[in-house]
């Protein structure tokens, strides 16, 4: 029996057959190995399942759930789909039974220590949720380990608070019932659009994988888009949203800019366009 407390890695997944093996490697393999893997297939159409199900067969931590559905996940006045993940993520949380629970894109990867740093900077800072940040995705750092930056730049709680009520929009800090009724497409109009949004400042770093104790999900679980407090303006923002939310709720919340996650983005970080070589293991 470990004596370190178990985490839940939540993975929720959609069409991801080609880079679902190396998320889930990257988080089977990594150096915190009391862990649960929970796959969250939102409907998936291609082979994904079926590559979950054979991972999932090697190694019993693993197990694939199927997503609730989700009928709103296309708005069509913003010709999008605006609702993705958030209800994946959520049929992870009710199955979470980790004291603390993260989470991995499928088509993103973790340096294999990622889990192991970032639980040991919650404790250290005495934080009930935090996040790092992230670079580049790049092949040639898959199943490699990273050390922490030296003397990396801490964003605390008082400053998170801050950053959620200036994202925070007039109509939701005076009503939040009157935020959600009124659809999203009519919030981004020109003009009253001021009112709904604040000064659209993204969650710090990598939103898409806090480290937070199971607390935080007795107050704070993931939202569709019409009741999201601080959607992006273009539509989604579950992340934002979400991490805005616990700042904001529980106000202990923590930021370090120490890249351990690899994003699958068209740009680099710009705080790495250096390369992050001096931390590789």
């Amino acid at each position: 029996m470990s004596d370190k407390p178990l985490i839940s890695v939540i993975i929720p997944v959609y069409n991801c057959e080609k880079t679902i093996a190396a998320a889930l490697d990257s988080i089977l393999r990594q150096t915190y190995d009391n862990l649960e893997v929970i796959v969250v297939d939102d409907a998936s159409t291609d082979g994904t399942k079926k590559a979950v199900e054979a991972i999932a067969a090697q190694d019993s931590r693993a197990k694939l759930l199927s997503a609730d559905n989700d009928p709103e996940r296309f708005d069509a006045a913003l010709n999008r789909n605006v609702n993705a993940g958030w209800s994946a993520r959520n049929t992870g949380l009710r199955e979470a039974r980790g004291a603390y629970i993260t989470f991995q894109d499928a088509d993103d990867a973790s340096f294999l220590n990622r889990i192991e740093l970032q639980y040991s900077l919650l404790k250290k800072h005495g934080s009930t949720h935090l996040t790092i940040d992230w670079i580049q995705f790049d092949q040639d750092l898959v199943g490699k380990k990273a050390g922490l930056l030296e003397n990396p730049e801490v964003i605390g709680p008082d400053a998170l608070y801050a950053m959620s009520q200036r994202s925070k929009g007039f109509v939701a800090k005076i009503s939040t019932r009157l935020n959600r009724i009124i659809p999203f497409h009519w919030k981004r109009k020109r003009i009253v659009n001021k009112l709904f949004f604040g000064s659209l400042e993204n969650y710090p770093a990598a939103g898409n994988s806090p480290l937070f104790e199971r607390t935080v999900i007795e107050k704070v679980v993931f939202r569709k888009l019409r009741d999201r407090v601080w959607p992006s303006f273009m539509g989604r923002g579950a992340d934002k949203d979400f991490n805005f939310h616990v700042a904001e709720t529980f106000r202990n919340s923590h930021v370090v800019l120490s890249p351990l996650y690899m994003w699958r983005v068209k740009d680099q970080n710009p705080r790495y366009l250096g390369g992050i070589k001096e931390i590789i293991m």
